[in-house]
């Protein structure tokens, strides 16, 4: 995401020109092109026989950032010490939004013969041949939400947005008298995160007290983003109550409200990512950033980690994982950050993994052709 502040574009243009570019002409196979049709996943079985070992690939895992936000950060601190644990190897390359530039990264860890390629893909069709490469070469392959890639991680979108949309609900209920002047910050333009604002929009829809004054994806989707568009509905709606948005958006929005002085103590502003900013503020009394729905990417890239070393070693992985939504306030901050700063303890403790990751289906080497193509949710929203 670009730190350069861009212009309030309408949201229809901008889902015309995403879904334009997922249906762009796919490139010329020059191997198996996966599974390209959904398909239903049953549960990863860890008992599952194990394959041949990935020929002539280095016990190394490259990291595709898309850019420096502090989620991704997160991602690589569990890579990091997934490697450390496994004794692989671990570089990150930060592409700062220039699909251009990641493309080139990607196929550059390939020519250097990495064995495992983590991406946050910044153009997923752009990405998407270079990634196909990785797998064609028997590389294994993680992405954070699209494809292609040997195991997708994404989110259960439509339940993540919609824990966030039912807290909020409940606050304009319990606190606000069931009145509000809503914002939402969205990302319809990214069709992997839309479901996320289709709930958070069915949590409030119905209660006759709430007047949605603001539903638009800031340009660039970031802190500036959110600090410009929030100046913007300033000008037109001065009063507002909540807030609701990724992290990194709404707080960019709290910094516009208090610029103008219109933060309010009462006020519910919540986001979804768990960023460092988010949970500092969760702690700030009178704050009115009230509810963060975190998805650790600590715990999840030690995940992506430790099934990169099980790759390379023959073992079977799973095809997708969910990266489950926890809902955080200001009571119960401790444990959630305990486990963000030791994710291998929480990974090698089942019962404390599945509080935030579901895994699914079975992938090795030998099957290497069975990838994932095509967009995977668990949800059927």
């Amino acid at each position: 995401m670009q730190r350069s502040r861009g212009r309030w574009k309408p949201r229809v243009a901008a889902v015309a020109v995403a879904m334009g570019m997922m249906a762009a002409p796919a490139m010329a196979q020059s191997g198996p092109a996966g599974i390209t049709v959904p398909v239903v996943l049953a549960p990863f079985n860890a008992n599952a026989a194990a394959c041949a070992t990935p020929p002539g690939l280095s016990r190394s895992i490259g990291l595709a950032e898309d850019n420096d936000r502090a989620f991704i950060a997160g991602v690589g601190d569990g890579l990091k010490a997934a490697a450390r644990d496994r004794g692989l190897a671990y570089e990150a390359a930060v592409a700062n939004n220039d699909a251009a530039t990641q493309s080139a990264q990607v196929e550059a860890f390939r020519q250097r013969k990495f064995g495992a390629v983590i991406a946050a893909p910044v153009d997923p069709a752009a990405l998407a041949p270079e990634l196909q490469k990785v797998m064609w070469a028997g590389g294994y392959v993680g992405t954070v939400v699209p494809p292609p890639a040997t195991t997708i991680l994404n989110a259960p979108q439509y339940m993540t947005g919609r824990v966030l949309g039912e807290a909020a609900a409940a606050y304009i209920r319990d606190k606000l008298g069931g009145k509000a002047d809503v914002v939402l910050l969205t990302q319809d333009s990214l069709q992997f995160l839309a479901p996320r604002f289709a709930a958070i929009r069915d949590a409030l829809r119905g209660m006759a007290g709430v007047n949605i004054v603001a539903d638009i994806s800031p340009d660039p989707v970031n802190e500036d983003g959110g600090y410009a568009t929030m100046k913007i509905v300033l000008e037109a709606h001065p009063k507002v109550d909540v807030v609701l948005g990724a992290d990194t958006v709404v707080i960019g929005a709290l910094k516009a409200l208090r610029e103008a002085g219109k933060a309010r103590p009462e006020q519910f502003l919540g986001g979804i990512d768990g960023e460092p900013e988010a949970i500092a503020e969760l702690k700030t009394p009178d704050s009115p950033y009230k509810t963060d729905v975190a998805l650790s990417s600590p715990v999840f890239g030690y995940a992506l980690g430790a099934n990169a070393a099980d790759w390379l070693e023959g073992k079977s992985v799973p095809q997708a994982m969910d990266a489950l939504p926890i809902v955080l306030d200001r009571n119960d901050i401790g444990k959630y950050e305990a486990d963000q700063a030791d994710p291998a303890a929480v990974y090698n403790d089942p019962a404390r993994r599945d509080v935030y990751l579901k895994r699914y289906g079975n992938i090795c080497y030998d099957g290497r052709d069975k990838y994932l193509n095509f967009p995977w949710s668990s949800e059927g929203k």
